[in-house]
């Protein structure tokens, strides 16, 4: 299913204001990541946001409104959660959660890049 396009542009918006931001744009996930600093930080997935956070706020983070977790394969991915659309209807939700997100994009570790295949021809 396509993300929502004007939840795209909200977080565009969003982030640009962090002009010391490097800021990039990728299909992931089924939807549109938005990497800072190399990092994946946040993604629109259908209508709901992504987001990765510090894993030790869990407790705190799963008492917000709009909170569902994330799971993959059959199991609950640590740091990583869906936030549905009443849960950042307001401009105050929905900076905390991009606020939660920039926060610990500072900590976290960039993927190790993926090794090219080398295909051999006959």
């Amino acid at each position: 299913m396509p993300y929502d396009i004007s939840l795209a542009d909200r977080i565009r918006e969003y982030l640009i204001t962090f002009p010391e931001l490097q800021i990039e744009e990728k299909t992931m996930f089924s939807g549109l990541a938005f990497l800072v600093n190399e990092k994946m930080c946040v993604n629109v997935s259908d209508d709901k946001l992504m987001c990765r956070f510090d894993p030790a706020l869990i407790d705190e983070v799963a008492e917000k409104h709009g909170f569902l977790p994330m799971v993959m394969k059959g199991k609950e991915l640590k740091g990583y959660c869906y936030v549905e659309p009443s849960g950042f209807k307001t401009k105050k939700d929905f900076e905390f959660w991009l606020n939660l997100c920039l926060d610990f994009n500072v900590q976290a570790k960039k993927s190790k890049p993926k090794k090219k295949k080398l295909r051999l021809l006959p």
